[in-house]
């Protein structure tokens, strides 16, 4: 058997940055879900102030619900990590694994923002921005750059600055915890919030741990090495 799988994307992007992905999944018979985040990707059209992080969680916790999902792998692909902690107050007793793909992980109270070291509030002021433009990412391809760079759009202030409510910590879940990372972005530096939550999790012995050599944009660069890593923990 293998589980369902539950992926939520990024930051400034949508679930169409899945689509290498999820047919590898489906053909290795992975019922797989990509629900795409309120104001962002696909779903840029409802782009409005209000929407935070709690938004985001809805929109995936009511995926399950509604398709009535239980045992799952459930996915959070870098902010995507804030979305699926978030998640496990809700559906915590549908989760078979939880899985951060060069991912924030984020405890109980913390904010996207304050992870990665910004103010979670602002004085308001004259014509303050309601929301934060894509941070540049790099691809080999030219031509997926532009494609990618054509999709990315700006993000909701309020989805990073929102923080995250957890009831107890992840580590006392009865679910499996495992963070891949990307260990070759050379934007990235030594002491970022996702090389630190990868060392972490790989010095815990209540962590998996699994690298890719690529940028953080895995599910683009590397979908059959991601999808393999995947498959493997659905399946056990």
């Amino acid at each position: 058997m293998v589980r369902p799988i539950v992926i939520v994307h990024g930051a400034w992007g949508g679930s169409y940055a899945l689509r290498k992905v999820r047919p590898l999944l489906w053909a290795a018979g992975s019922e797989t879900f990509t629900p795409s985040l309120t104001g962002i990707g696909e779903r840029s059209h409802l782009a409005h102030p209000g929407i935070g992080l709690e938004t985001h969680i809805a929109d995936a916790v009511n995926t399950i619900l509604y398709e009535d999902l239980d045992g799952i792998v459930l996915v959070g692909f870098s902010y995507g990590g804030m979305v699926i902690t978030g998640m496990l107050d809700h559906i915590g007793d549908r989760v078979h694994d939880m899985v951060y793909l060069d991912a924030l992980v984020p405890s109980d109270g913390q904010s996207a923002a304050g992870i990665l070291g910004q103010p979670s509030r602002n004085p308001i002021e004259l014509g303050q921005a309601a929301f934060i433009p894509p941070v540049p990412r790099e691809l080999a391809d030219p031509a997926e750059q532009a494609w990618s760079d054509a999709r990315r759009t700006h993000q909701p202030v309020k989805t990073f600055t929102e923080p995250v409510s957890l009831s107890k910590p992840l580590e006392a879940w009865h679910c499996s915890l495992s963070y891949i990372k990307a260990t070759a972005d050379p934007s990235e530096s030594d002491d970022s919030a996702f090389w630190q939550a990868a060392r972490a999790a790989e010095a815990s012995e209540r962590w998996n741990y699994h690298e890719i050599a690529t940028n953080h944009l895995i599910p683009l660069t590397h979908p059959a090495e991601l999808a393999e890593i995947l498959i493997g923990l659905a399946s056990e």
